[in-house]
């Protein structure tokens, strides 16, 4: 790291830059706030029926269980600074709040493709070993995998928090971002950021591309055991199966291989409350079982 001989100054407060030039900034802050309702309303639903119902108290339910309580932290990381600057015209945010901000951003961005590849492997078990789908993913063992993803998203979170936390800043406070995050963070102190960024950037990459890597790996095996199939109407109905946890794995990962956290803010909420809200129609309305339940306690 170059050594850095500019005086520094103790941060109070940051300021959102990076919205300043968005057009009806009212109108787009609703669009927000609507999908955050939805997203909240329909997770938390989610975690209810699921929660409530002994029937769905199987690996499977437990794993969307889990995604969508990551959904919750991930998008509530990105819309609270952004609604308060287009609704509340509210540009500064205070440096405990915007740093605890950086760490759920970061603690649900980093769980999400753990979560999804989670699922992907409850899929490869169910379809490729049968047989021994409740020896192998027993709720011990399902637990056990859902608190480890928990424990990675905390240190990953924690080690990018506690990085830009003791970071020194020169005189300028402006955020040329949607919210406070990472890049962010080191790009308005006073240090040489790629120094902050290669190792970061390195890490980042190796999660993203070793939980694709692992799911591309399970659907290979999922589609040889569906080949073995002797039934068009078993292949069929094992292809349906996976067609929703497919539509969760392009929504996420689409945008985080084809853009940067540098673009335009639209790009930033593409990849961080469109996988969500895709979770929520899958998984609450489109799974037989969550939508029954619904319908069962609407009825009463």
């Amino acid at each position: 790291m170059e050594p850095n001989n500019r005086t520094t100054h103790t941060v109070t407060e940051f300021l959102i830059t990076g919205l300043d030039e968005v057009q009806h900034p009212k109108l787009v802050g609703a669009a927000i706030l609507l999908v955050l309702f939805l997203i909240l309303i329909g997770s938390i639903t989610n975690i209810c029926v699921i929660a409530f119902n002994k029937p769905l108290h199987t690996p499977m339910y437990f794993f969307i269980c889990s995604l969508a309580m990551v959904d919750i932290v991930f998008s509530s990381g990105t819309s609270v600074t952004m609604l308060n600057v287009l609704l509340g015209e509210e540009r500064r945010i205070p440096y405990a709040p915007c740093m605890i901000q950086c760490f759920l951003f970061h603690f649900g961005s980093s769980m999400e493709p753990f979560a999804i590849a989670l699922m992907a492997y409850d899929r490869l078990i169910a379809i490729s070993y049968p047989l021994r789908y409740h020896t192998i993913l027993t709720n011990t063992n399902v637990c056990l995998l859902i608190l480890a993803n928990w424990a990675v998203g905390c240190m990953l979170a924690s080690l990018l928090t506690g990085l830009v936390n003791n970071l020194p800043f020169c005189g300028s406070n402006k955020l040329p971002y949607s919210f406070c995050e990472y890049a962010a963070l080191v790009r308005a102190a006073c240090v040489n950021p790629t120094y902050y960024f290669n190792a970061i950037s390195a890490l980042a990459t190796a999660i993203l591309w070793v939980n694709l890597a692992l799911i591309i790996v399970s659907y290979m095996k999922i589609v040889y055991a569906v080949i073995q199939m002797s039934s068009s109407k078993d292949r069929r109905k094992t292809f349906n199966t996976c067609v929703s946890h497919m539509i969760v794995v392009a929504c996420f990962f689409i945008p985080k291989v084809l853009f940067s956290t540098d673009l335009h803010f639209v790009i930033i909420m593409l990849y961080s409350l469109l996988p969500p809200m895709i979770n929520l129609l899958i998984y609450c309305f489109k799974t037989k079982d969550i939508k029954q339940s619904l319908m069962k306690r609407f009825k009463r």
